[in-house]
């Protein structure tokens, strides 16, 4: 079955489009970015920079806790949390609605981790020069027979707290290298006194 069976997709704001504006009616929006699909995926905060803002009377897409969201560009889904309700995506992102047979969670870690999806993205991408993914590629999509509901929401579940896992583990190794470094440059600066 084809996942444009199973699913709706809302493409992004094409961000080229998205005029600023200093009305007083105008609305500050922050964009969606990579770095906020992979909070939202592991449940982990990274450090980094504000997000970009833009001041508009357009009308533009903004995503919803819950929603789950494709980047284009990476290949990567996810679902947004609270954290991020109101932000701004682009044509970059494709907001992806199932419908009631399939689970949200289920669809990312298929979307994300399902070697038979990988592969048809992978023939898609061939002999293109620039990787980027489409919703043609999406909506053609060949999906399994999906499990029961039941068993797509345990796969899910545990899809997500296993990316949690995952970055919580690869924080706590960049806060030992950090300590050991601080350490060894301490001992370094004793040394050479």
């Amino acid at each position: 079955m084809r996942l444009e069976n199973l699913v709706e997709f809302q493409v992004g704001s094409p961000q080229f489009r998205i005029k600023e504006s200093a009305a007083d009616a105008a609305t500050t929006y922050k964009f969606y970015s990579q770095n906020d699909l992979e909070e939202d995926l592991t449940g982990v905060e990274l450090a980094t920079e504000e997000a970009k803002q833009i001041v508009t009377i357009d009308e533009v897409t903004t995503v919803t806790p819950g929603d789950l969201v494709f980047s284009l560009i990476s290949g990567r889904a996810t679902i947004i949390r609270k954290e991020h309700d109101g932000y701004l995506y682009t044509q970059n992102y494709v907001v992806i609605e199932p419908r009631t047979d399939i689970d949200s969670k289920y669809l990312v870690y298929l979307l994300n981790e399902d070697r038979e999806v990988a592969h048809q993205f992978w023939l898609g991408l061939q002999g293109s020069m620039v990787m980027k993914y489409t919703v043609k590629q999406l909506r053609e999509l060949k999906i399994k027979q999906l499990p029961n509901l039941d068993k797509q929401q345990a796969i899910g579940d545990i899809y997500f707290k296993q990316m949690r896992i995952q970055a919580l583990r690869k924080r706590i190794a960049e806060n030992e290298t950090l300590l050991t470094l601080a350490v060894l440059a301490e001992e370094k600066q004793k040394w050479t006194n």
